[in-house]
């Protein structure tokens, strides 16, 4: 390693110190058990062998059946889904990791095929999105949605709050809210997708209002110091886009500064793309907030420090590195080489491309 960086340095996230800077993003492995879309033994196996990031977060978990918008993805509402995510929870701790959920609602980004009764999947107005969701093994239209109706949203915010309260259950250190690419809180924000006239569309304030809704209330349950939220004001994931996004997320971080969340987790730029895909200045993010930043997307470790160095993030978010990587720490501090993913194993499946990824450990045992 030829340059100093903070990447390795600890960081004190609200009552928990993390002993890097590295966290690891939500990532969609889609290994849930049905039909209680339980975690599984394999989950245990995968997040332990990740504990040595500074921080976990774990893939999206739906808050509701009606949240779910691809096949066995985990769940955060049932007894089941609690006990299993304990198991999950307890492996991480006794390799002295620390984990957070991230709880999700999917909004229009489903398919009849998993909603309660085989109902229309719900978002703030009945667009359809253009896209793809993944259910009974494969890529397939996304279904027609239909607007929810007003009196339905205090039972999505109570959603979360009770996803808030089973993930403390589930022994988590803390909860992240998934306010971002083109989830149900995205799209109530953006005006591409919310043309709702009552007091939930229109305005800013009216649009941003159930992402902060849902933060208050998660907070509340949580603690602030346990809550972050995820945010990606210029991404087009899941076929969402806003006229003026940076009037609108600059609104949205002064009021999740003033609710004291422990961190907003910003992904620069389209998610799992480019970086400069529309203008925005995330900075203006970054000194409206008075906690934790953490920057996402697109990040390796000559990017990485380069923004701690230049204190525009406090955390950095390595995603699809993770995933082949369980040791990913140790190989970005002694500069050796990481193991290729398999994208064909992203998605469903068993043990291969998800818990059989050798560290540098095991590789040296082998020669």
């Amino acid at each position: 390693m030829s340059q100093p960086t903070k990447l390795f340095e600890p960081y004190k996230l609200g009552p928990i110190t993390l002993p890097n800077r590295l966290v690891m993003a939500p990532l969609t492995r889609n290994r849930a058990v049905p039909p209680g879309m339980v975690p599984s033994s394999l989950a245990v196996e995968y997040y332990g062998q990740r504990a040595s990031a500074g921080l976990l977060i774990t893939e999206a978990s739906q808050v509701s059946q009606q949240g779910q918008g691809y096949q066995d993805t985990p769940g955060i509402y049932s007894k089941e889904q609690i006990a299993g995510w304990r198991k999950v929870t307890d492996r991480v701790h006794e390799r002295n990791g620390r984990i957070f959920i991230q709880l999700w609602h999917v909004g229009r980004i489903s398919h009849t095929s998993l909603q309660p009764n085989g109902g229309a999947p719900v978002a703030p107005s009945a667009i359809r999105a253009k896209g793809k969701t993944f259910v009974n093994g494969t890529f397939t239209d996304i279904s027609e949605p239909r607007a929810l109706a007003l009196e339905e949203i205090p039972g999505i915010i109570e959603s979360f709050k009770r996803g808030a309260a089973n993930a403390i259950e589930a022994g988590f250190d803390g909860v992240e809210i998934h306010g971002a690419n083109g989830y149900l809180l995205d799209q109530f924000a953006k005006d591409g997708t919310n043309k709702r006239t009552d007091a939930y569309g229109g305005s800013i304030e009216n649009r941003a209002r159930l992402m902060l809704e849902i933060s208050k209330v998660v907070a509340a349950e949580a603690g602030p110091e346990r809550t972050g939220i995820r945010i990606s004001p210029v991404t087009p994931a899941n076929d969402v886009s806003d006229s003026d996004p940076q009037p609108l997320f600059d609104h949205i971080v002064d009021q999740l500064n003033a609710l004291k969340l422990v961190y907003i987790h910003v992904i620069e730029g389209a998610t799992g793309g480019p970086r400069d895909n529309a203008p925005f200045d995330y900075a203006s993010l970054r000194k409206r907030f008075s906690r934790a930043y953490v920057a996402n997307n697109g990040y390796d470790f000559e990017l990485a420090t380069r923004v701690l160095a230049a204190d525009a993030a406090d955390l950095i978010a390595f995603g699809k590195p993770f995933i082949s990587n369980p040791d990913l720490v140790e190989r970005l501090k002694k500069g050796a080489p990481l193991n290729a993913f398999d994208k064909a194993t992203f998605y469903g499946g068993g043990a291969k491309g998800y818990t059989d990824y050798p560290t540098l450990e095991a590789l040296d045992a082998a020669q």
